[in-house]
């Protein structure tokens, strides 16, 4: 098993950039594919990125391709989401996610995913 646990959301001006993080526990972080996902307020979870084992392959959401980058520290046992150009519409809780099976591609959907964080705040102003 592994616990999340998000950090670095908060407020900031559109066209901004911000970092939020997702700390790990547990022995075998290496072993899970690492994802971020978000949810606005009356709107379903959405996927925005995810990033293999060893960091070699990453994926991401149309809507933020060019804008967010997503990496991982395994020493550490965190994943990171690095946002920049900002918009208001990025404005949700940023969810982290963990999926310890082995499939070719992550999965684009919540059910694909094993474990959650508990979430952090990401409010974009205009």
């Amino acid at each position: 098993q592994v616990q999340l646990v998000e950090s670095g959301g908060g407020l900031v001006q559109a066209g901004g950039s911000l970092k939020v993080s997702c700390a790990a526990s547990g022995r075998t972080f290496s072993s899970y594919r690492m994802g971020w996902f978000r949810q606005a307020p009356g709107k379903e979870r959405e996927f925005v990125a995810a990033i293999s084992w060893r960091g070699a392959s990453t994926y991401y959401a149309d809507s933020v391709k060019g804008r967010f980058t997503i990496s991982r520290d395994n020493a550490k046992k965190t994943v990171y989401l690095q946002m920049s150009s900002l918009k208001p519409e990025d404005t949700a809780i940023y969810y982290c996610a963990a999926d310890s099976k082995l499939t070719p591609a992550p999965a684009m959907a919540v059910p694909g995913w094993d474990y959650w964080g508990q979430g952090t705040q990401v409010t974009v102003s205009s």
